[in-house]
């Protein structure tokens, strides 16, 4: 999966822990004074940003142990590029639905995406549900702890796969979002922004970023994510109540201006994007199939709704049927 991030997302799931365990370990603070931080002062980094977690990390549903690692991974998927304050009531309502992956599997996927409701790109409810019934499958109902058995799961990224072992099994893993990616950018190598793309020499950084013992670094993991998606944000960071403030190669460059090719940014209004979800929502709302005439109601423009409606069905998540009706994959 993709590891594009909301900057509001619930970023640095704890571990089970206590809330406020404190890490000790032994550091020296250099403060920094070049443009790029050496490797012996990115040890020193760990113990600030982990207390600043410890004292204001949100309490989010998916950090309580009683979440367990499928809420977690359940987290992960909703997360993908979309906020906390709306994933929190559609997580909320899937987890009471489906407590465990087995609950998940004996659905149709049609329900994952009726479930799934307006949190964007319904895509990530079939991968979810698809993973969930290998879950079922594979290892007993459980989420398995291994890496490489998480990886092989449908819809599990690279990402995912370190998400999950880290947050939900205190596993030591670099998971490298776009919060994290800005963080180790501007702090580390002193730039405003990281590339486009996630890059190789960012995956080093991040595994020599990494803390040497596994709880610790599970919790560093979990604080540069919520750093970034608190303070060090994309458009007004707070580097006054940053943790790490005097340590940032960004910052003591005199925060210089982005330089490289321009941020991507999505458009929606308008687009192919904008029809299907209106195509989705009343299929989702539907008791049974539905007519083309009553889809053919969302949209003015034939030519895009019949490209968006082809699209729904070739991505698996609406099924024509002989009569001409449509549905959910899998409804009845």
């Amino acid at each position: 999966m993709a590891s594009a991030r909301s900057e509001t997302r619930g970023a640095g799931r704890f571990v089970p822990c206590p809330r406020h365990a404190r890490i000790a370990f032994a550091m020296t603070a250099t403060t920094a004074t070049t443009a790029t931080t050496t490797d012996a002062d990115h040890t020193a980094l760990h113990a600030p940003v982990i207390d600043w977690f410890d004292h204001h990390a949100r309490d989010l549903p998916w950090r309580r142990p009683e979440a367990g690692a499928w809420g977690v991974m359940v987290s992960e998927f909703m997360l993908q590029q979309t906020p906390v304050s709306r994933v929190l009531p559609v997580y909320e309502e899937w987890l009471k639905r489906w407590p465990r992956p087995a609950d998940l599997a004996t659905e149709a996927p049609g329900e994952a995406v009726r479930a799934w409701g307006r949190l964007g790109y319904p895509r990530r409810a079939l991968r979810l549900h698809s993973a969930a019934a290998a879950i079922a499958e594979r290892h007993g109902g459980e989420v398995p702890t291994d890496h490489h058995q998480l990886l092989a799961l449908p819809g599990v990224g690279e990402y995912t796969a370190a998400a999950v072992a880290s947050f939900a099994y205190g596993q030591r893993h670099a998971v490298l979002d776009t919060n994290v990616r800005r963080v180790f950018a501007r702090a580390v190598t002193g730039t405003q922004y990281p590339p486009n793309a996630t890059t190789a020499a960012e995956r080093k950084l991040a595994r020599t970023l990494l803390p040497e013992e596994t709880a610790t670094a599970a919790r560093w993991a979990a604080a540069t994510m919520e750093l970034g998606a608190l303070l060090c944000t994309a458009r007004t960071p707070e580097c006054g109540r940053c943790p790490i403030a005097e340590l940032c190669a960004w910052r003591s460059a005199g925060s210089p201006v982005h330089e490289g090719p321009p941020r991507r940014t999505q458009a929606y209004a308008g687009t192919d994007r904008q029809v299907r979800g209106k195509l989705l929502a009343v299929l989702r709302e539907a008791v049974g199939p539905v007519p083309r005439p009553l889809l053919d109601r969302v949209w003015h423009d034939p030519e895009q709704r019949a490209r968006a409606l082809g699209g729904l069905v070739t991505d698996g998540l609406a099924e024509r049927l002989p009569d001409g009706r449509y549905r959910l994959p899998g409804a009845d």
